[in-house]
């Protein structure tokens, strides 16, 4: 009995004693892994066209049920989202929507700074989704 309590005060003591490893968050970023899935991003053909093709499997594999797309067509008969919103709210960044989109239109970046005032600011339109997010996050990822 008295051997795993010296045990344990003697790994709280080699803590007690080491070198605190705490970062001032407003001023230093912590890194993030290569996989982390953050904020998430529409991405667009070098043409400057969405990727997107309204196809639904993102709306319909998400678990949380928070992206809604309502498709049209272009004169080509080529569907494209016209409008498509993402709930960040209800979202569990769970990463489906990623893996299951064929057109890789839809990316999760490393952007972890999503609070805001109002359940209204986290609702993301199209517009919104095609914006890349600060470069703070994304410098850290391309150099690693």
């Amino acid at each position: 009995m008295i051997l795993p309590l010296l045990q344990g005060l003697k790994l709280t003591l080699s803590y007690f004693f080491s070198r605190k490893v705490t970062l001032q968050y407003p001023d230093e970023k912590w890194d993030v892994a290569p996989r982390w899935r953050g904020r998430h991003v529409l991405t667009k053909h070098a043409s400057g066209k969405i990727r997107c093709v309204a196809c639904m499997l993102c709306a319909t594999v998400c678990p949380a049920q928070c992206i809604f797309i309502e498709a049209a067509a272009e004169p080509d008969n080529r569907k494209y989202p016209e409008k498509y919103v993402l709930d960040l709210g209800r979202c569990i960044f769970c990463g489906f929507c990623v893996e299951v989109c064929p057109k890789e239109a839809i990316e999760m970046t490393t952007a972890y700074e999503l609070s805001e005032y109002s359940r209204e600011d986290l609702i993301f339109d199209k517009e919104r989704l095609l914006e890349p997010p600060e470069p703070r996050y994304e410098s850290k990822r391309k150099a690693g």
